[in-house]
């Protein structure tokens, strides 16, 4: 385990010195819940505080959001690609919210993306609800009951490269040539709006788990957040909802893959950084460059940025078997963070702290 206090932690980042695409992620979570009601499968899932397993860890309390049934797809990302499609749905519907009128606003469009897990099932859920098409682009290594899941939802599957690079430049190629919309899971010069879409999605969680927390732990806020990244989506996305409402209070850590350690490095050297590295057993994390969004509010808002590898991780979520909260290595990241910390004796005994499990064993 490695970790870095962030030296930026609440400067404005330089775009131009730091390699990034102009933009933000709004933290205007109301307007994602009104078009999230429209998904007929949107549910608030639920925060879970095992007390047994805190004390274990040497701290005060524990809470941890618990994504593994989100929309019946099995991950957070069910909200990225559902909120992108619904916004453009309803624009495209003149603003309505009546749900016969959104089951067809789309017809006729397709939506493309390359993935190597959940972002492709929401992006095939969501265009279904709204009469869309979905094109999802997998490379060699993603395994065929992955594919057979999509099929399932409504989705054309193409197999296209041996790497996850390989597949979304393919599917860039394809939205150019076919007219497609692309909505990718991350941001770059040139593709903004729809990873930007995505990422405000996830604030939707954020917000529940804040409610959540408050009820079950009280008013004060977490000690501690431990959030997992890839691109950075998901840390971006609950980032900005837990500072609007918590302030300064909770020390975030952002958890990478010591083999993809995209944010990490780019923070430290101060611009975009493309890593290199060995494939992680933390596959949904293993994304060799941040996305320009989620890195740019990760560098203002994030405390520190942490890298464990897979032992480390793979040793640390087994404890969250006993809980009922069994997690992929992916999913479970952010919780072997922290027991990481812990364990090295960086939390305070009457430390509490946040976590969220983002998917279920795979």
């Amino acid at each position: 385990m490695q970790i870095m206090d962030n030296p930026f932690r609440g400067q404005v980042i330089d775009d131009q010195q730091w390699g990034l695409t102009q933009g933000q992620v709004s933290d205007d979570v109301e307007a994602v819940a009104r078009l999230m009601n429209v998904c007929p499968a949107a549910h608030q899932t639920p925060l879970a505080t095992p007390q047994q397993l805190a004390e274990a860890l040497g701290i005060a309390g524990l809470a941890v959001k618990d994504e593994r049934g989100r929309m019946g797809l099995g991950s957070f990302k069910s909200l990225g690609a559902a909120y992108a499609i619904a916004k453009r749905a309803v624009a495209a519907a003149g603003g309505s919210l009546d749900p016969d009128t959104l089951a067809q606003a789309l017809q006729g469009q397709t939506f493309v993306c390359a993935s190597a897990g959940n972002h492709g099932l929401s992006l095939a859920a969501g265009a279904r609800v709204f009469g869309a098409d979905a094109v999802v682009y997998l490379s060699d290594t993603v395994p065929e009951a992955f594919a057979q899941r999509l099929m399932d939802k409504g989705a054309q599957v193409v197999r296209e490269g041996a790497d996850y690079e390989a597949s979304m430049a393919a599917a860039l190629a394809a939205a150019a040539d076919k007219g497609w919309t692309l909505l990718s899971d991350s941001t770059w010069p040139g593709s903004v709006e729809g990873g930007r879409d995505v990422m405000e999605g996830y604030t939707l969680m954020a917000d529940e788990a804040v409610r959540q927390w408050q009820e079950a732990m009280g008013d004060a806020p977490p000690s501690h957040i431990f959030l997992q990244a890839g691109v950075g989506g998901l840390a971006a996305g609950s980032a900005v909802i837990f500072r609007k409402v918590w302030g300064d209070a909770p020390l975030i850590v952002v958890v990478e893959p010591d083999a993809a350690p995209a944010l990490y490095e780019s923070v430290k050297q101060g611009q975009l950084v493309e890593t290199q590295g060995p494939s992680s057993d933390m596959g949904r994390l293993d994304c060799k460059v941040a996305s320009h969004l989620a890195l740019k509010a990760l560098a203002n808002m994030a405390d520190a940025f942490q890298l464990i590898s897979d032992t480390e991780c793979e040793q640390q979520i087994a404890r969250l078997d006993g809980e009922g909260l069994a997690a992929s290595a992916s999913g479970g990241a952010g919780f072997a963070g922290l027991a990481l910390s812990a364990a090295a004796g960086q939390l305070p005994a009457n430390a509490r702290a946040l976590v969220i499990v983002s998917e279920g064993p795979t």
